[in-house]
Protein backbone atom coordinates (compact mmCIF):
# COMPACT_ATOMS: atom_id res chain seq x y z
CA UNK A 1 0.00 0.00 0.00
CA UNK A 2 1.30 3.61 -1.22
CA UNK A 3 0.97 6.13 1.78
CA UNK A 4 1.62 9.80 0.85
CA UNK A 5 4.94 9.78 2.13
CA UNK A 6 5.84 6.76 -0.41
CA UNK A 7 4.24 8.52 -3.45
CA UNK A 8 6.16 11.84 -2.13
CA UNK A 9 9.34 10.09 -2.31
CA UNK A 10 8.85 8.28 -5.59
CA UNK A 11 7.66 11.30 -7.32
CA UNK A 12 11.43 12.87 -6.07
CA UNK A 13 12.92 9.97 -6.24
CA UNK A 14 15.99 10.77 -9.09
CA UNK A 15 14.69 8.92 -11.71
CA UNK A 16 11.39 10.23 -11.37
CA UNK A 17 12.80 13.62 -12.11
CA UNK A 18 14.47 12.20 -15.10
CA UNK A 19 11.53 10.94 -16.31
CA UNK A 20 9.97 13.66 -16.23
CA UNK A 21 12.53 15.94 -17.56
CA UNK A 22 12.77 13.56 -20.24
CA UNK A 23 8.93 13.90 -21.17
CA UNK A 24 8.91 17.89 -20.70
CA UNK A 25 11.65 17.55 -23.75
CA UNK A 26 10.05 15.27 -25.69
CA UNK A 27 6.87 17.95 -25.49
CA UNK A 28 9.29 20.70 -26.46
CA UNK A 29 9.34 21.12 -30.08
CA UNK A 30 12.59 22.46 -30.35
CA UNK A 31 14.42 20.45 -27.83
CA UNK A 32 13.10 17.51 -29.47
CA UNK A 33 14.31 18.73 -32.91
CA UNK A 34 18.03 19.66 -31.77
CA UNK A 35 17.88 16.12 -29.88
CA UNK A 36 16.20 14.01 -32.81
CA UNK A 37 18.65 16.33 -36.36
CA UNK A 38 21.84 15.14 -33.31
CA UNK A 39 20.90 11.57 -33.18
CA UNK A 40 19.87 11.25 -36.76
CA UNK A 41 23.23 12.55 -37.71
CA UNK A 42 25.55 10.88 -34.88
CA UNK A 43 24.21 7.72 -36.69
CA UNK A 44 24.83 8.57 -40.36
CA UNK A 45 27.70 10.84 -40.42
CA UNK A 46 29.21 10.81 -37.06
CA UNK A 47 31.83 13.64 -37.97
CA UNK A 48 29.17 16.04 -39.14
CA UNK A 49 27.56 15.29 -35.83
CA UNK A 50 30.44 16.36 -34.12
CA UNK A 51 31.04 18.94 -35.81
CA UNK A 52 27.54 20.39 -35.39
CA UNK A 53 27.66 20.28 -31.92
CA UNK A 54 30.83 21.86 -31.67
CA UNK A 55 29.80 24.32 -34.26
CA UNK A 56 26.82 25.33 -31.92
CA UNK A 57 28.48 25.47 -28.73
CA UNK A 58 31.48 27.60 -29.80
CA UNK A 59 28.60 29.86 -31.41
CA UNK A 60 26.66 29.78 -28.41
CA UNK A 61 29.62 31.11 -26.63
CA UNK A 62 30.74 33.56 -28.54
CA UNK A 63 27.48 35.32 -28.49
CA UNK A 64 26.16 34.55 -24.72
CA UNK A 65 27.54 38.23 -23.29
CA UNK A 66 24.91 39.69 -26.26
CA UNK A 67 22.25 37.56 -25.29
CA UNK A 68 22.86 38.06 -21.82
CA UNK A 69 22.11 41.80 -22.66
CA UNK A 70 18.81 40.84 -24.68
CA UNK A 71 17.28 38.72 -21.82
CA UNK A 72 17.99 41.24 -19.82
CA UNK A 73 16.50 44.20 -21.20
CA UNK A 74 13.21 41.31 -21.73
CA UNK A 75 13.28 40.81 -18.04
CA UNK A 76 13.16 44.94 -17.04
CA UNK A 77 10.93 45.17 -19.59
CA UNK A 78 8.13 42.97 -17.95
CA UNK A 79 8.96 43.59 -14.76
CA UNK A 80 8.86 47.42 -14.53
CA UNK A 81 5.59 47.18 -16.66
CA UNK A 82 7.31 49.55 -19.05
CA UNK A 83 5.53 47.36 -21.71
CA UNK A 84 2.12 48.87 -20.95
CA UNK A 85 3.18 52.06 -22.20
CA UNK A 86 2.16 51.13 -25.44
CA UNK A 87 -1.72 51.80 -24.92
CA UNK A 88 -0.66 55.24 -24.86
CA UNK A 89 0.57 55.24 -28.17
CA UNK A 90 -2.73 54.88 -29.84
CA UNK A 91 -4.26 58.07 -28.27
CA UNK A 92 -5.03 60.85 -30.65
CA UNK A 93 -5.68 61.54 -34.47
CA UNK A 94 -4.64 58.02 -35.97
CA UNK A 95 -2.36 59.72 -38.80
CA UNK A 96 -0.79 61.15 -35.95
CA UNK A 97 -1.03 57.86 -33.73
CA UNK A 98 0.56 55.78 -36.78
CA UNK A 99 3.86 57.20 -36.29
CA UNK A 100 3.78 56.94 -32.61
CA UNK A 101 2.02 53.50 -32.70
CA UNK A 102 5.04 52.11 -35.44
CA UNK A 103 7.52 53.45 -32.94
CA UNK A 104 6.26 51.81 -29.87
CA UNK A 105 6.07 48.50 -32.14
CA UNK A 106 9.69 48.73 -32.90
CA UNK A 107 10.04 48.98 -29.54
CA UNK A 108 7.89 46.49 -27.93
CA UNK A 109 9.31 43.05 -27.25
CA UNK A 110 6.55 40.72 -28.30
CA UNK A 111 7.27 38.13 -31.29
CA UNK A 112 4.17 37.65 -34.21
CA UNK A 113 2.30 35.36 -32.32
CA UNK A 114 2.81 37.05 -28.88
CA UNK A 115 1.63 40.43 -30.55
CA UNK A 116 -1.78 38.97 -31.23
CA UNK A 117 -3.44 39.23 -27.51
CA UNK A 118 -2.68 42.78 -27.52
CA UNK A 119 -4.00 43.62 -31.10
CA UNK A 120 -7.05 41.84 -29.90
CA UNK A 121 -7.49 43.91 -27.17
CA UNK A 122 -6.97 47.46 -28.80
CA UNK A 123 -9.54 46.27 -31.64
CA UNK A 124 -12.22 45.30 -29.02
CA UNK A 125 -11.33 48.88 -27.53
CA UNK A 126 -12.13 50.36 -31.24
CA UNK A 127 -8.79 51.46 -31.32
CA UNK A 128 -8.18 52.98 -35.07
CA UNK A 129 -7.10 49.70 -37.47
CA UNK A 130 -4.60 52.15 -39.00
CA UNK A 131 -2.45 52.90 -35.50
CA UNK A 132 -3.01 48.79 -35.12
CA UNK A 133 -1.83 47.86 -38.15
CA UNK A 134 1.17 50.22 -37.84
CA UNK A 135 2.09 48.22 -34.47
CA UNK A 136 0.95 45.41 -35.59
CA UNK A 137 3.35 44.93 -38.88
CA UNK A 138 6.25 47.03 -36.80
CA UNK A 139 6.16 44.84 -33.58
CA UNK A 140 7.36 41.27 -34.79
CA UNK A 141 10.24 42.20 -36.71
CA UNK A 142 12.10 44.12 -34.48
CA UNK A 143 12.65 44.83 -30.55
CA UNK A 144 15.55 45.79 -28.41
CA UNK A 145 16.94 42.29 -27.86
CA UNK A 146 16.68 41.38 -31.95
CA UNK A 147 18.80 44.39 -32.33
CA UNK A 148 21.60 43.69 -29.71
CA UNK A 149 21.34 39.81 -31.54
CA UNK A 150 21.38 41.13 -34.82
CA UNK A 151 24.37 43.31 -34.51
CA UNK A 152 26.09 40.39 -32.93
CA UNK A 153 24.88 37.57 -34.97
CA UNK A 154 25.32 39.39 -38.58
CA UNK A 155 26.29 43.16 -38.22
CA UNK A 156 25.81 46.53 -36.64
CA UNK A 157 25.05 48.12 -40.05
CA UNK A 158 22.37 45.15 -40.65
CA UNK A 159 20.63 45.44 -37.61
CA UNK A 160 20.59 49.26 -37.46
CA UNK A 161 19.11 48.93 -41.01
CA UNK A 162 16.59 46.08 -40.63
CA UNK A 163 15.53 49.14 -37.65
CA UNK A 164 14.76 51.41 -40.15
CA UNK A 165 13.29 49.23 -42.61
CA UNK A 166 11.12 48.05 -39.71
CA UNK A 167 10.15 51.93 -38.89
CA UNK A 168 9.18 51.68 -42.87
CA UNK A 169 6.79 49.15 -43.04
CA UNK A 170 5.04 50.21 -39.93
CA UNK A 171 4.92 53.68 -41.60
CA UNK A 172 3.62 52.09 -45.10
CA UNK A 173 1.29 49.71 -43.42
CA UNK A 174 -0.24 52.02 -41.00
CA UNK A 175 -0.78 54.91 -43.99
CA UNK A 176 -2.46 52.20 -45.73
CA UNK A 177 -4.57 51.59 -44.04
CA UNK A 178 -5.58 54.99 -43.23
CA UNK A 179 -6.01 55.49 -46.88
CA UNK A 180 -8.59 53.56 -47.12
CA UNK A 181 -10.11 53.69 -43.93
CA UNK A 182 -14.14 54.26 -45.14
CA UNK A 183 -13.73 51.23 -46.88
CA UNK A 184 -16.70 48.73 -45.48
CA UNK A 185 -14.17 45.88 -45.30
CA UNK A 186 -12.05 47.35 -42.43
CA UNK A 187 -15.28 48.62 -40.62
CA UNK A 188 -15.41 45.90 -37.12
CA UNK A 189 -12.08 44.48 -38.66
CA UNK A 190 -12.72 41.36 -35.49
CA UNK A 191 -14.62 38.19 -36.17
CA UNK A 192 -17.87 37.91 -35.00
CA UNK A 193 -16.78 35.71 -32.50
CA UNK A 194 -13.91 37.41 -31.40
CA UNK A 195 -16.18 40.52 -30.58
CA UNK A 196 -16.63 39.47 -27.20
CA UNK A 197 -13.68 36.76 -25.99
CA UNK A 198 -11.31 37.78 -23.05
CA UNK A 199 -7.89 38.64 -23.89
CA UNK A 200 -4.78 37.28 -22.21
CA UNK A 201 -2.61 40.28 -22.04
CA UNK A 202 -3.63 43.80 -20.48
CA UNK A 203 -3.00 47.29 -21.35
CA UNK A 204 -3.36 48.64 -18.05
CA UNK A 205 -2.14 51.88 -17.95
CA UNK A 206 -1.14 52.15 -14.79
CA UNK A 207 2.23 53.78 -13.23
CA UNK A 208 5.50 52.37 -14.04
CA UNK A 209 7.52 50.74 -11.88
CA UNK A 210 11.15 51.60 -12.62
CA UNK A 211 12.27 50.42 -8.94
CA UNK A 212 10.80 46.91 -9.25
CA UNK A 213 13.50 45.16 -6.60
CA UNK A 214 11.86 46.86 -3.92
CA UNK A 215 8.46 44.96 -4.90
CA UNK A 216 8.40 41.25 -4.52
CA UNK A 217 5.82 40.65 -7.04
CA UNK A 218 7.36 42.16 -9.56
CA UNK A 219 10.92 41.02 -8.55
CA UNK A 220 9.75 37.74 -8.84
CA UNK A 221 8.18 38.46 -12.70
CA UNK A 222 11.77 39.90 -13.29
CA UNK A 223 13.04 36.31 -12.14
CA UNK A 224 10.59 33.91 -13.80
CA UNK A 225 11.14 36.63 -17.51
CA UNK A 226 14.77 36.39 -16.80
CA UNK A 227 14.74 32.39 -16.29
CA UNK A 228 11.94 31.92 -19.20
CA UNK A 229 13.53 34.21 -21.83
CA UNK A 230 16.58 32.73 -21.51
CA UNK A 231 15.70 28.82 -21.97
CA UNK A 232 13.43 30.01 -25.05
CA UNK A 233 16.13 31.98 -26.92
CA UNK A 234 18.96 29.48 -25.86
CA UNK A 235 17.23 26.48 -27.51
CA UNK A 236 15.94 28.84 -30.44
CA UNK A 237 19.43 29.60 -31.01
CA UNK A 238 21.25 26.44 -29.97
CA UNK A 239 19.22 24.85 -32.85
CA UNK A 240 19.23 27.70 -35.22
CA UNK A 241 23.92 27.27 -34.95
CA UNK A 242 23.22 23.16 -35.27
CA UNK A 243 21.23 23.94 -38.62
CA UNK A 244 23.61 26.44 -39.81
CA UNK A 245 26.05 23.50 -39.55
CA UNK A 246 24.28 21.51 -41.83
CA UNK A 247 23.89 24.19 -44.49
CA UNK A 248 27.79 25.35 -44.12
CA UNK A 249 29.02 21.45 -45.02
CA UNK A 250 25.61 20.56 -47.11
CA UNK A 251 24.94 23.33 -49.12
CA UNK A 252 27.20 24.32 -51.75
CA UNK A 253 28.11 28.53 -51.34
CA UNK A 254 27.65 28.21 -55.24
CA UNK A 255 24.02 27.31 -54.79
CA UNK A 256 23.65 30.45 -52.82
CA UNK A 257 25.15 32.69 -55.29
CA UNK A 258 23.41 31.79 -57.69
CA UNK A 259 20.26 32.07 -56.18
CA UNK A 260 20.02 34.82 -53.81
CA UNK A 261 23.57 36.33 -54.56
CA UNK A 262 23.55 36.83 -58.10
CA UNK A 263 21.59 40.60 -58.20
CA UNK A 264 18.35 38.94 -60.48
CA UNK A 265 15.26 40.77 -60.00
CA UNK A 266 13.21 37.66 -58.32
CA UNK A 267 15.70 37.14 -55.44
CA UNK A 268 14.23 39.54 -53.14
CA UNK A 269 10.51 38.08 -53.87
CA UNK A 270 11.86 34.70 -53.62
CA UNK A 271 13.51 35.12 -49.99
CA UNK A 272 10.10 36.97 -49.31
CA UNK A 273 7.72 33.91 -49.90
CA UNK A 274 10.70 31.80 -48.94
CA UNK A 275 9.96 33.35 -45.57
CA UNK A 276 6.26 31.89 -45.02
CA UNK A 277 7.10 28.37 -44.76
CA UNK A 278 10.55 28.41 -44.01
CA UNK A 279 10.68 31.42 -41.04
CA UNK A 280 11.50 29.46 -37.31
CA UNK A 281 12.11 32.42 -35.38
CA UNK A 282 13.03 35.41 -35.67
CA UNK A 283 16.25 34.74 -33.21
CA UNK A 284 16.61 31.57 -35.18
CA UNK A 285 16.73 33.25 -38.63
CA UNK A 286 19.51 35.55 -37.15
CA UNK A 287 22.38 33.15 -37.57
CA UNK A 288 21.19 31.03 -40.30
CA UNK A 289 21.10 34.42 -42.80
CA UNK A 290 24.34 35.02 -41.37
CA UNK A 291 25.68 32.06 -42.43
CA UNK A 292 23.60 32.70 -46.22
CA UNK A 293 25.37 36.22 -46.51
CA UNK A 294 29.03 35.05 -45.81
CA UNK A 295 28.03 32.30 -47.99
CA UNK A 296 27.09 34.54 -51.01
CA UNK A 297 23.33 35.74 -50.13
CA UNK A 298 22.68 39.53 -51.14
CA UNK A 299 21.68 41.26 -47.97
CA UNK A 300 18.92 42.29 -49.04
CA UNK A 301 17.61 39.15 -49.69
CA UNK A 302 18.42 38.19 -45.91
CA UNK A 303 16.42 41.45 -45.18
CA UNK A 304 13.41 40.44 -47.20
CA UNK A 305 13.55 36.78 -45.48
CA UNK A 306 13.53 38.16 -42.01
CA UNK A 307 11.25 40.97 -42.30
CA UNK A 308 8.62 39.02 -44.16
CA UNK A 309 9.06 35.70 -42.57
CA UNK A 310 8.20 37.84 -39.28
CA UNK A 311 5.01 39.54 -40.46
CA UNK A 312 3.57 36.48 -42.33
CA UNK A 313 5.32 33.32 -41.28
CA UNK A 314 2.73 30.16 -40.69
CA UNK A 315 2.39 30.67 -37.44
CA UNK A 316 1.84 34.29 -37.25
CA UNK A 317 -0.70 34.27 -40.34
CA UNK A 318 -2.38 31.44 -38.67
CA UNK A 319 -2.67 33.43 -35.18
CA UNK A 320 -3.95 36.55 -37.57
CA UNK A 321 -6.76 34.81 -39.64
CA UNK A 322 -8.75 33.40 -36.61
CA UNK A 323 -8.70 36.86 -35.11
CA UNK A 324 -9.40 39.11 -37.55
CA UNK A 325 -12.30 38.81 -40.91
CA UNK A 326 -10.71 38.22 -44.48
CA UNK A 327 -10.40 41.34 -45.74
CA UNK A 328 -8.38 42.77 -42.78
CA UNK A 329 -6.41 39.40 -42.54
CA UNK A 330 -6.16 40.00 -46.96
CA UNK A 331 -4.23 43.46 -45.76
CA UNK A 332 -2.07 42.80 -43.15
CA UNK A 333 -0.46 40.04 -45.58
CA UNK A 334 -0.08 42.45 -48.27
CA UNK A 335 0.63 44.98 -46.54
CA UNK A 336 3.27 42.84 -44.76
CA UNK A 337 5.02 41.44 -47.92
CA UNK A 338 4.87 44.15 -50.18
CA UNK A 339 5.94 46.31 -47.67
CA UNK A 340 9.07 43.80 -46.74
CA UNK A 341 9.93 43.75 -50.74
CA UNK A 342 10.04 47.37 -51.40
CA UNK A 343 11.81 48.51 -48.09
CA UNK A 344 13.94 45.14 -49.11
CA UNK A 345 15.21 46.56 -52.80
CA UNK A 346 15.66 49.74 -51.09
CA UNK A 347 18.05 48.53 -48.56
CA UNK A 348 19.98 47.19 -51.44
CA UNK A 349 19.84 50.57 -53.60
CA UNK A 350 21.57 52.24 -50.90
CA UNK A 351 24.57 49.33 -50.35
Amino acid sequence: MNTPQTQSAQINSPGARLQALASAMIRDRVVFAFAAGLTALAILDPGQARYGLGFAIDSMVGILPFLVIAVTLAALTRATGADRLIARAFAGHPARAVVIATLAGALSPFCSCGVVPIIAALLRARVPLAPVMAFWIASPIMDPEMFVLTAAGISAEFAVAKTIVTVMMGLLAGYGIYMVRDHAGFNAPLRADQQGATCTSSLSTGPVQWRFWNLPDHRGLFLSELSSTSLFLGKWLLLAFFLESLMITYIPADVITALLGSGSWYEIPLAAMAGIPAYLNGYAAIPLMGGLIDMGMDPGAAMAFMTAGGVSSIPAAMAVAVLVKRPVFAAYILLGLSGSMVTALLYTWLL
